[in-house]
């Protein structure tokens, strides 16, 4: 269902104080969704918009819309029950690193897998915020804080390689700073019928700041960054004139010029998930950019239509069937 849009960005302001510390990058995201929102053509009350724990996941309060601020890495299950009981909701899970990818583990891949119609937007700083600074699931090796004074041990998770790992169906990521790059991303997470899984790399500026500065100052980030575009050669560099080629099953940066030209750059194809797995391997090599963008997209037919189907089919198949009948079943008896 469509409206006539008359809502506007005012509409999704919320009357609640924005309670993150100054010149945190989530200011930057909530700005972005409350810009995209109206311009949705969706019912005001249909959008609901469900967090976990973490400094991220305050969005709720900070969105006039439904929201529920629920409990530490449970969101998608929460979110999940609300989209199937309600199938015209636009549902948005607003969760953490921390949140999404350690106690909410195994309930972020379980929602992934059934590509139940919702958008979850991550928010990585790479570090617990709210907590005040104990190292996260992806946090780099190495990483000194209160929790690792001698540098943490851990090796950190990669999230698009986990969404991938975990049959996601739309795959992408993008940066607080990257407002131009952001906006469209958010909507084509919204589009898409399925599971979208959103990275967004977002500044700490308490206990983690500087985390991504390579890929956000204007000095380095044309040479650290790799723009995704459907169908077009993956160039970067401050003056294009670098690419990515495979080298084996490898990527390879290579200059354009005498030798290379855009021809010979690998075009990128999001609906390739060899290609997908590959530029999500790359996060963590400091020899080659990081992509952004939309990494991966499927079409797969959703859990709620699967399950809607499979309700009538049966029905269809007895439609006799007493539910009471069901209940007492063939082997029941009345306690006095």
């Amino acid at each position: 269902m469509t409206i006539e849009n008359t809502l506007t960005r005012q509409d999704f302001v919320s009357d609640q104080d924005v309670r993150w510390c100054p010149g945190c990058g989530d200011y930057a995201i909530l700005s972005q969704v409350q810009k995209l929102f109206p311009a949705l053509g969706i019912p005001k009350e249909n959008f609901l918009i469900i967090s976990g724990i973490g400094c991220s996941s305050r969005f709720p309060y900070y969105m006039d819309t439904y929201g529920f601020h629920s409990i530490h890495g449970r969101a998608p299950a929460l979110a999940s029950g609300a989209k199937i009981a309600n199938p015209d909701l636009s549902v948005w899970v607003v969760t953490g690193d921390g949140d999404a990818m350690s106690i909410g583990g195994n309930h972020l891949i379980h929602v992934l897998r059934r590509n139940i119609d919702m958008n979850i937007l991550m928010f990585n700083n790479r570090i617990y915020g709210l907590t005040k600074g104990q190292y996260s699931p992806t946090s780099e090796v190495g990483k000194i804080t209160k929790s690792t004074p001698m540098g943490s041990l851990d090796y950190p998770f990669n999230p698009p390689q986990l969404a991938l790992g975990a049959s996601g169906t739309f795959i992408a990521r993008t940066i607080d700073r990257e407002q131009k790059h952001m906006g469209p991303i958010l909507e084509e997470a919204h589009k898409h019928k399925g599971t979208s899984f959103v990275e967004i790399y977002q500044n700490c500026n308490i206990f983690n700041d500087g985390a991504f500065s390579d890929l956000t100052e204007k000095e380095t980030k044309a040479e650290t960054q790799l723009v995704l575009e459907q169908g077009e050669p993956m160039i970067f560099g401050a003056e294009k004139n670098k690419g990515l080629i495979l080298d084996g099953s490898n990527f390879k940066v290579v200059k354009l010029g005498s030798h290379y030209t855009a021809d010979d750059i690998l075009n990128h194809d999001k609906e390739d998930k060899n290609l997908a797995m590959l530029l999500s391997e790359i996060t963590y090599n400091p020899e080659l950019p990081v992509p952004i963008g939309i990494l991966y997209q499927e079409t797969k037919t959703t859990y709620e239509d699967m399950m809607t189907n499979q309700i009538e089919e049966a029905k269809q198949k007895n439609e006799s069937a007493n539910l009471e009948k069901l209940f007492s079943g063939t082997n029941s008896w009345i306690v006095d």
